[in-house]
């Protein structure tokens, strides 16, 4: 997957929401709320997949894409070659 954002950022469903949303500044109380928010956006997004990809090619670490939390993708990234050496 090409790690640029050209192209399908635009038919992104965040791409008109506050991008202050995708960045909670902590996993608990009104942070774990505006995380919530911000997955809930992700779930309707046609470009779910790719903001993921674009996430995990350039080792983004903080806020929310693809429908996932840097911790979440801390996760991915440590299952993913497990995965590959079970296959």
């Amino acid at each position: 997957m090409e790690a640029t954002m050209t192209g399908w950022a635009e038919l992104a469903a965040c791409k008109d929401e506050d991008p202050e949303l995708f960045f909670p500044i902590s996993a608990m109380g009104p942070g774990a709320r505006q995380t919530a928010q911000a997955k809930a956006v992700c779930a309707r997004c046609p470009v779910r997949a790719e903001c993921l990809g674009y996430a995990l090619d350039n080792g983004l670490d903080h806020g929310v894409f693809g429908g996932t939390t840097a911790e979440d993708r801390r996760r991915l990234t440590r299952t993913a070659p497990q995965r590959h050496r079970a296959a």
